[in-house]
């Protein structure tokens, strides 16, 4: 187990905890952009197939939607053909990122039920929407800042994402990376929220904290953060919640929370069954990604002991690397994916770990205040 506290709300086991509502999977997430075409092909250079689109051509006149896949990652990049659509002035004041997380349940009446009665706040009412191909049904919940929860329920439409989208011809030339799934994604919320919302997690969608990660375990000389993580009844679905701490400067949470205006997703980790190979074709395909000091892999064969992996092929992608009573972890985060300094991606492999890294925080931090230095911002 990592250097953190676990804690249990309460005497319920984990099944019992979330009978209320099961949730499946992460459907997809979708992402409100200022240009989602170009966006499609930045995925698609990270091994992502566009498979369904919407709009102009399929009678949509209010935006465009591309949905991108690799594996069981599901992501649909949409933006408005006018200034007046909400995404319009949604992109203006957060930038491009992540507007909805979906998740896949068997029965979207009775999720939004539960939850909105154990007080999250209804933004769509279940809605039927079909097509030749049967009928999806859904509805959404608020979430931190202006982020959705979107409930999906699947189980009788067989298209290629929801009604209103048509297939995409197979692109051959399009070749995976080797990302696999999602496997958490990452909410920074103000100073002082970040127990309101481990407390919405839990009351609303059935959530356990499984650790907690104090400003003594996450902080350089200059900056701190504290940060919970939340999952769901059957460990799927993972959902760390930073919130700033305290320091001599201004922290990497502080800089998300002024450059998005408010709270929302930091990070999509993604996995991979082979870290070495998806980090090295991402690296030749353009996908930046943060480094740290190469004193850091003097000490790691020391520290993690035996491994798989080459330790220097590790060193030689910037790979960081922890260990717990579980396994390791394999762990590489990229820098922003768009010029605001917000939205990042984390590749992640674990063997054995159901961690995050912790004993990678102060030298991960540390290279995180380089690059905000470098943008004038620590």
């Amino acid at each position: 187990m990592d250097k953190a506290v676990e804690v249990h709300k309460d005497n319920r086991s984990i099944e019992q905890e979330g009978d209320f509502l099961k949730l499946n999977s992460i459907d997809h997430l979708e992402f409100w952009l200022g240009n989602a075409k170009q966006a499609t092909v930045f995925w698609k250079n990270l091994g992502f197939k566009p498979v369904g689109y919407s709009g102009l051509e399929t009678g949509n006149r209010s935006h465009a939607s591309w949905v991108v896949e690799q594996n069981n990652i599901r992501f649909a990049l949409n933006t408005p053909y006018g200034p007046h659509h909400p995404m319009a002035a949604h992109t203006m004041i957060h930038g491009d990122g992540v507007k909805t997380i979906a998740m896949t349940v068997d029965d979207v009446d009775e999720a939004w039920r539960e939850t909105t009665a154990r007080g999250g706040v209804a933004v769509e009412a279940p809605a039927e929407i079909r097509d030749e191909n049967g009928p999806l049904r859904t509805a959404a919940i608020q979430c931190y800042g202006e982020t959705l929860i979107r409930f999906v329920e699947r189980k009788n439409y067989d298209g290629p994402f929801m009604p209103g989208y048509q297939s995409l011809q197979d692109d051959p030339a399009v070749a995976s990376t080797g990302l696999v799934g999602i496997d958490h994604i990452v909410g920074n919320v103000e100073l002082g929220k970040m127990n309101y919302w481990v407390d919405w997690f839990h009351k609303v969608l059935g959530f356990r904290q499984i650790l907690h990660f104090d400003d003594k375990v996450i902080h350089t000389e200059y900056s701190a953060l504290m940060s919970k993580v939340m999952s769901n009844g059957s460990g799927r679905m993972k959902f760390p919640i930073n919130e700033p701490a305290e320091g001599k400067k201004k922290s990497q949470i502080e800089e998300y929370l002024n450059y998005n205006n408010g709270p929302g997703v930091q990070h999509i980790a993604l996995l991979s069954g082979d870290i070495i190979s998806t980090t090295r074709e991402l690296q030749n395909r353009g996908l930046e990604f943060l480094r740290v000091p190469m004193s850091y892999y003097e000490a790691l064969p020391d520290r993690i002991g035996k491994i798989k992996e080459s330790y220097d092929d590790i060193a030689d992608l910037g790979i960081l690397a922890d260990r717990d009573d579980e396994g390791y972890l394999l762990q590489i985060f990229t820098r922003p994916i768009q010029d605001r300094p917000t939205l990042f991606l984390e590749i992640i492999q674990r063997r054995g770990s159901q961690g995050f890294g912790v004993g990678n925080f102060k030298a991960l931090f540390e290279s995180i205040e380089i690059e905000q230095q470098r943008r004038g911002n620590l």
